[in-house]
């Protein structure tokens, strides 16, 4: 497919500004589609307006058959998207084919949870006032959903705003990142297939200027954002009345107890810090060691980085490729330079070779080096040892961000104080904080963002609880 139009409120437009997508790998043309203008907005903004109501007394048995429709045409189309995902994005096949099979799943627990919108009765004779009357709540749609997604999980992440705005009976636009907005435009297609309303789902690239509109536009109820912090904070300051999820990313810690399963711990890292070349929200950026087993820790850590492949993102068998553009990955080589030149050691890798940055291992780094107190959203690690467990959590701690940790420890003891201690939206025990299913509750603290994502959390995140009182 050499052209992909805009979806705009239920029909397939071609637009006036040609759009290249580029594979960063090869820096060859994968497809053409189209930026949206404000025209194209507007259509849908009125298209999506009026089917609010539709939307909203769809019953749930007709939403989970839409949700599991297009989840059955993913699965269809799985070889498909999985190498379009990886050409436009540059992610090896293996994560590709792995993102796909998530975006299924995605769409198999909003379907789900389609059918059990909360409802909540309850008595209100607790006083005297309230003697002879009982209470209802039920979750009301928003209306009108905008969403904004990043382009490191281009389809998933773009998925787990489409979804629930469906399972909770709302309409959304969504804005895909320019560089990697095709495997969302084809998913458009086969949501076309369905029996979901006209109108309810409108996928347009945009420029900056335009998708701001997203943001400041009153018909709009709901923003659900993920990217970077300094673009969520000041949609936030913009956004008006309308509610608003933020996910934004983080600097993600792991510790490593005396305790741990040393082995295990190295593994899970070594996938943790270098997938996608660790421009995952919650890539391994951070880790800390118990100075007892540092040494063997670096050493199997540094082997089994080394054995990573690099090369074609299409090639089944590549591990790490290409980062999305060049300016990134020059973003990365300078940081770690910086890093470099005030102290810090590189244990291994370190170069640049145009969109490729190596795997890199750093250490003696300290916290005010942007390769640790920024979020990298590269394929750079930095180890540090630690010698008591509190200190280990207090380091985790000393940062602006906080979405999750991962916390390698076979000392119960030290999960619960860890769990209790860490400031951030989740702690994984004996895995890294790069683990993620898609109905569990996701988001974070501080700097991280501001909500929760999560199938059955963003579904209420775009509903309103509405409470009604009567006499018994």
């Amino acid at each position: 497919m050499n052209f992909f139009p805009l979806y705009v409120a239920g029909e397939f437009i071609e637009g006036d500004i040609q759009l290249e997508v580029i594979n960063p790998f090869n820096n060859q043309l994968v497809a053409n589609t189209y930026l949206a203008e404000k025209k194209h907005l507007e259509k849908a903004i009125i298209a999506g307006k009026s089917v609010e109501k539709e939307m909203q007394l769809l019953p749930s048995y007709k939403k989970y058959q839409i949700l599991q429709h297009i989840a059955k045409l993913i699965q269809e189309n799985h070889i498909k998207m999985s190498e379009l995902l990886a050409a436009e994005s540059g992610k090896p096949l293996k994560y590709a084919k792995g993102e796909i099979d998530r975006a299924i799943q995605t769409f198999i627990v909003a379907s789900e949870e389609a059918k059990r919108i909360p409802t909540d009765y309850f008595s209100l004779d607790w006083t005297a006032a309230g003697e002879g009357k009982e209470a209802l709540v039920k979750y009301f749609p928003v209306g009108l959903v905008a969403g904004i997604a990043p382009f490191n999980f281009p389809l998933n992440l773009a998925v787990h705003k489409i979804a629930p705005a469906i399972a909770a009976g709302n309409p959304i636009i969504l804005k895909p990142a320019r560089s990697t907005p095709l495997s969302t435009l084809f998913l458009a297609q086969l949501v076309d297939q369905t029996a979901l309303p006209k109108g309810a789902l409108s996928v347009l690239p945009m420029d900056r200027e335009s998708g701001n509109q997203l943001v400041t536009d009153m018909r709009f109820k709901k923003l659900s954002f993920t990217g970077s912090p300094e673009v969520g904070w000041e949609m936030k300051r913009n956004a008006g009345s309308k509610k608003i999820t933020l996910e934004l990313g983080g600097n993600a810690g792991v510790i490593v107890s005396e305790h741990a399963d040393i082995d295990l711990a190295i593994k899970k890292s070594v996938a943790g810090g270098y997938a996608y070349s660790g421009q995952v929200c919650i890539h391994v950026q951070r880790i800390y060691v118990q100075e007892t087993v540092f040494d063997r820790f670096i050493e199997k850590f540094k082997s089994l980085t080394a054995e990573l492949k690099a090369g074609d993102p299409l090639d089944e068998s590549t591990d790490i490729s290409s980062m999305i553009d060049e300016s990134n990955a020059l973003r990365v080589e300078n940081w770690v330079n910086e890093a470099v030149m005030s102290g810090a050691k590189v244990l291994f890798g370190g170069k640049r070779n145009g969109t490729y940055f190596e795997p890199t291992i750093m250490t003696d780094t300290t916290k005010e080096m942007k390769v640790c107190a920024l979020e990298i959203f590269g394929p750079v690690v930095s180890i540090e040892k630690f010698k008591t467990f509190e200190e280990a959590v207090a380091l985790i701690n000393d940062s602006d961000y906080g979405l999750q940790a991962g916390v390698f420890s076979n000392n119960i003891k030290e999960i619960n104080y860890a769990f209790q201690h860490l400031e951030v939206g989740g702690v994984v025990s004996n895995d890294v904080p790069t683990f993620r299913v898609d109905h569990m509750p996701y988001g974070g603290v501080k700097n991280s963002g501001f909500g929760r994502e999560g199938v059955k959390y963003a579904i209420l995140e775009m509903m309103e609880p509405k409470l009604l009182v009567k006499d018994l």
